[in-house]
């Protein structure tokens, strides 16, 4: 067997000596093998080394999106986004508030009474007052009694996320308009591209825009932002806007405490509440790891269902690292808080008055 195999191998190397075969030829097969040689080691390195990866969460990354080159439907494409696009709009938000004042937490509960905004009246009404704060106050943490505590952030965060969803109901309004006509104004044209960028579409394709650009459930984003801040007495709230927790390895932000203050993630800090939200929500609708959640979503459109917080809370298992377990605490948390009271409420138009009062 040996011999067998020695003579194979004499056979081989005979085969580049000069009498058997012409030098062209053993340059050129030479060069083939040398080719695929330094062509398979990385392959074959990057195999051995598969089993001491690290897995990495980065679901809530609001920087470096990709999109997933497994193609579910619409969605499509593996191509790195640049932020820009993607938030430029959360970015001038940030940058037209730069002076904002913090109200103390006595001055926002008499500006509640004053607007007569209160949860009761939302829950049965269905009507919210539109209070756009700012800041949280830092009082916040020092309110004693839970059951208060938990309505007076939901009183601060309704309307902000009632916003944003007005924000998304319009323009999904108009992206429909124009996928109802057979010829595009330039200007329709003009907003059809700056959606593809903010979507992160550099396909442009109407159905993948159609199935992004759309709404969050309110109870799905209160009780994240419950889950994120602790209710709103977390640092990364009190101290960067950030009421979901987004993290960003280059962007401003506040580094957890635990971490190497040279290594590792921060999070996302904001200059007020409102980019916060606009970011959360640009998150789930870009974000490759809500491709599913954005699969739900669009499938309960089609079925003319309303967009249900528990059925799409499913979906949220990659927004934390402790995956199905934070999913049942959303759900406990809509539950407990009866916070889908809250999905059909409508945010009433601003008025002079109001801002008089802010």
């Amino acid at each position: 067997m040996r011999k067998r195999g020695l003579n194979k191998n004499i056979k081989f190397f005979n085969f580049f000596d000069k009498n058997e075969l012409g030098s062209i030829p053993r340059i050129f097969i030479s060069s083939l093998i040398l080719i695929f040689f330094f062509y398979s080691m990385p392959i074959f390195i990057s195999f051995v080394n598969k089993d001491n990866l690290e897995f990495q969460n980065n679901s809530k990354a609001v920087l470096a999106y990709t999109l997933n080159s497994k193609n579910n439907g619409a969605e499509e494409k593996t191509e790195l986004l640049d932020e820009k696009d993607l938030l430029v709009d959360i970015f001038s938000l940030n940058e037209l508030e730069v002076d904002t004042v913090r109200l103390n937490a006595s001055t926002i509960k008499q500006l509640f009474e004053d607007t007569k905004y209160t949860l009761e009246d939302v829950r049965e009404k269905k009507l919210v007052k539109p209070v756009a704060l700012t800041l949280l106050p830092n009082e916040i943490k020092m309110i004693e009694s839970t059951r208060k505590r938990k309505e007076f952030f939901i009183q601060i965060v309704l309307p902000l996320i009632l916003k944003e969803n007005n924000n998304i109901r319009i323009d999904r309004k108009r992206l429909f308009s124009i996928i109802n006509k057979s010829n595009n104004s330039d200007l329709e044209k003009k907003w059809l591209a700056k959606k593809y960028k903010q979507y992160g579409i550099p396909s442009k394709d109407l159905s993948t825009l159609k199935i992004r650009m759309d709404e969050v459930p309110v109870s799905l984003a209160l009780a994240q932002a419950a889950k994120e801040t602790g209710w709103g007495t977390s640092r990364f709230a009190l101290e960067g806007n950030a009421l979901f927790g987004q993290w960003t390895w280059s962007g401003e932000g506040l580094r957890p405490k635990e971490s190497d203050k040279n290594e590792g993630h921060k999070v996302m800090k904001f200059n007020v509440l409102q980019a916060s939200v606009r970011a959360y929500q640009r998150n789930l609708n870009t974000h490759s790891s809500y491709k599913d959640f954005r699969k739900a979503r669009a499938e309960l459109r089609d079925n003319g269902k309303p967009l249900d917080s528990l059925i799409l809370a499913e979906y949220l298992d990659k927004y934390a690292e402790t995956g199905d377990k934070y999913v049942e605490v959303l759900k406990k948390i809509i539950a407990q808080n009866s916070l889908k009271d809250f999905d059909d409420a409508k945010l009433l138009p601003s008025s002079i008055e109001l801002e008089s009062l802010i």
